[in-house]
């Protein structure tokens, strides 16, 4: 890394600090030659401004010239004197003010020189960071992010597309799922964002903390890709899957990233199949609708459909965490996540029938009443399920419907004549009950 320190060692510049000489380990990153009276649009943090000071004509002057550079984070100010030769006390108590760096530049130096020599410096320090980065590459992520925000002099984190930290030495300054967010829209934000090489259905990013400079972004982009190598070739091992285990089915409507996105989504977890654009995977973990929602703009899938069993053997969880995915896939949304504990016995039931199966079982049990209703313009099928639901109580559903009692006990017999059933006895309110939920679930 280039610092304001490497720059006054470097031979022929005899640069000599006036300002600001305990912060000289600044890190430098490119150089910039200004003459402009307030120059803060044109800065960029890191930045070396070397300056003639012929802007400076009276004391008050540098004022608003050093804070422009304190504002935006230069490194230092690289000045040669004025008309007189000698940098004006002005600028050096300006600089101290604002704690900026002040080298005095010797009058007989030409600024092209200087140029040539910190580009060449930039360039020197650049190749050997990314040396010394390559030289980390079998190492874990963790260690790879320590060395490149030595080398960078920014902080480093990598994050998963799923809105999660996955290495960082320091707390990240914004939520995870943000920057992913915004990644996802081309927004630009407070971190400088490179996508992770490799071949994954959920990517993962590095995120540096602060704007770079061309140096810096192409270290950045060595960083990913040795990231990406090392998450290639740490592939979790497969565990045993215990007697008992909690299955996730997860589907990618229209794509075939379920396997992957189970992956990331699960690192403790053990895939069992995977069909179509659907996949299965014991896990001790239950998945979040946050991280799926973060991930799904990332995804080429239309929807994320996930269903989660109770912890049951693993054939049995399996089809629990079947049956929950096909009640997510009922539900509205580009993202539905259903444990099997938020649906009802009977939902659970209903929703692993396929639906052939379903419409066979509404058609045989609610045939002749869906055809009485057709035919003389009433609605016995709803009079019946609203007396299921008030659990078969006729004072209840009467109350519902807005009708006497009478009336509603006199509805009631005629649906059973028609059904076939006497709505009044257990069994046939459940099979009656069940065949108008899979009314519900049909299409």
């Amino acid at each position: 890394m280039t610092t304001v320190k490497t720059l006054l060692g470097l031979p022929g510049l005899r640069l000599r600090p006036r300002a600001g000489a305990d912060l000289l380990d600044r890190p430098v990153t490119r150089i910039y030659v200004t003459e402009l009276p307030d120059p803060g649009r044109y800065l960029s943090a890191g930045e070396l401004v070397l300056s003639g000071l012929l802007w400076w004509r009276r004391p008050g002057d540098a004022e608003p010239f050093v804070a422009a550079l304190a504002r935006a984070g230069a490194a230092a100010l690289a000045a040669s004197g004025a008309d007189s030769g000698d940098i004006p006390g002005d600028v050096v108590e300006a600089c101290e003010r604002h704690r900026m760096p002040l080298l005095e530049v010797p009058a007989d130096l030409s600024f092209s020189v200087i140029t040539e020599q910190v580009v060449l410096a930039l360039a020197a320090a650049s190749e050997s960071a990314r040396k010394r980065l390559q030289a980390a590459a079998d190492a874990p992520v963790e260690t790879l992010l320590e060395s490149a925000s030595a080398e960078l002099g920014l902080p480093c984190w990598v994050l998963s597309g799923l809105g999660r930290v996955v290495a960082g030495a320091s707390p990240l300054p914004v939520p995870a799922a943000e920057v992913v967010r915004r990644y996802a829209a081309k927004e630009s934000g407070p971190l400088t964002v490179v996508p992770v090489e490799g071949r994954h259905a959920v990517p993962w990013l590095v995120a540096a903390g602060g704007p770079l400079s061309t140096a810096q972004a192409e270290l950045a982009e060595e960083l990913a890709g040795l990231v990406g190598v090392t998450r290639a070739r740490a592939a979790a091992p497969e565990a045993e899957v215990p007697g008992e285990a909690r299955v996730v089915a997860l589907r990618t409507e229209g794509s075939d990233e379920s396997r992957d996105v189970l992956r990331e989504l699960l690192p403790d977890g053990r895939l069992l199949e995977s069909v179509g654009d659907t996949s299965y995977a014991a896990t001790a973990l239950v998945p979040s609708t946050t991280e799926l929602s973060t991930v799904e703009p990332l995804l080429r899938a239309s929807r994320i459909l996930c269903g989660v069993g109770d912890p049951a053997p693993r054939d049995e969880a399996r089809d629990v965490a079947a049956y929950a995915l096909a009640v997510a896939a009922r539900r509205p949304g580009r993202v539905s996540v259903v444990p099997a504990g938020e649906v009802d016995v009977h939902r659970l039931l209903v929703a692993g029938a396929p639906d052939g199966l379903r419409a066979a079982l509404r058609r045989r049990v609610l045939g002749p009443l869906l055809e009485y209703d057709a035919e003389q313009h009433t609605d016995l099928v709803h009079t019946v399920r609203v007396f299921l639901e008030c659990s078969g109580s006729p004072t209840r559903a009467a109350k519902a419907l807005h009708v006497h009692v009478n009336t509603l006990r006199y509805r009631i017999g005629r649906a059973g004549e028609l059904l076939g059933a006497d709505l009044t006895e257990f069994t046939d309110q459940l099979d009656v009950y069940l065949a108008l939920r899979a009314g519900d679930q049909a299409g």
